[in-house]
């Protein structure tokens, strides 16, 4: 049989992780499977985050093409950053949305729906798999498909083996994860949520296309109302790793479940580069909130799947 957690170390953490699961799963306590419910964040709980999340890089690549075929948008952020290869700029602004500072997010996002307005769906989740195919994560050189977390993919492995269904919800935009989360982490697209692009049904081509507006931001509060929205049941076990997250992770905690904040602490120079911006109140509330921190460097014995 094969070890459960297998790239977990032999901590306290791996022991509740495993102890939970056995408790909600087996024997006179078990929650009826139906209710066996998990919801995990993406970026910086899945896979990697650092230097940008992957499709910010995407975008980067389009608002490239964009600026090269209008100059002017080059003397502007975001599209500078894009041009000049800005990747602090362009990280700090979602740090900066996590501090409380939305004032560079808006600008993400003005730039972002204008990147898909119009499109139809189909095209844009072919344009999506064509980048899952060919790029490569920008500091690891490797494909993103080997920049997942391979103790979090274990991790829902022994979910769905205990009868979990496993949901994820993030604040990236919901159909630019779609196209990849079935090969990378076992998930259906119809497990997926995450922020919207607006939508209208084109009726002369009998297409649905994008707006050039958001339809919502699925982070902080609005995860909790999405995961009720779309799943009509409270999550048992809820993972992430950062401020945005802390509303998803109290709504399973207050249900009597499990919350994982994974923190990126390790500098052994294994390829996960340790940083707590975007994290900072998540890790300090954590201990009150009764919410069970996973160290990157302590409780993970390897990062990434093996080559």
């Amino acid at each position: 049989m094969a070890e459960r957690l297998a790239s977990w170390a032999d901590t306290p953490t791996r022991e509740a992780i495993l102890s939970f699961i056995d408790r909600v799963a087996h024997g006179p306590d078990a929650v009826p499977e139906a209710e066996r419910v998990a919801v995990f964040d993406n970026d910086g709980t899945l896979w990697t985050e650092k230097p940008m999340p992957t499709q910010l890089h995407y975008i980067v690549e389009q608002w490239k093409q964009q600026a090269a075929a209008d100059p002017s948008l080059a003397e502007k952020q975001p599209y500078r950053a894009a041009v000049t290869g800005d990747f602090a700029w362009l990280g700090g602004a979602l740090d900066r949305h996590y501090q409380g500072d939305d004032t560079d997010l808006k600008l993400l996002i003005g730039a972002v729906v204008g990147v898909t307005d119009g499109m139809s769906v189909e095209d844009y989740a072919a344009s999506v798999s064509r980048f899952y195919e060919e790029a490569k994560h920008l500091t690891l050189g490797t494909p993103y498909a080997d920049a997942v977390y391979a103790p979090m993919i274990e991790l829902l492995r022994e979910l769905e083996a205990n009868g979990f269904t496993v949901y994820l919800v993030s604040g990236g935009e919901r159909d630019f994860m779609r196209p990849m989360t079935e090969q990378y982490y076992g998930i259906p697209p119809e497990r997926v949520i995450g922020s919207a692009l607006g939508l209208r049904f084109d009726e002369d081509s009998g297409e649905v296309r994008y707006t050039a507006g958001l339809d919502f931001f699925d982070d902080g509060p609005e995860k909790p109302v999405r995961i009720w929205s779309r799943i009509g049941r409270r999550p048992l076990l809820a993972g992430g790793n950062s401020n945005g997250d802390l509303s998803m992770l109290g709504y399973a905690r207050a249900g009597g479940g499990l919350a994982l904040l994974v923190h990126h602490d390790d500098d052994s120079g294994r390829g996960d580069a340790p940083y707590d911006a975007g994290a900072e109140r998540a890790l300090a509330e954590a201990s009150d909130r009764g919410i069970t921190v996973v160290s990157v460097k302590r409780d993970w014995s390897r990062i990434f799947p093996e080559g």
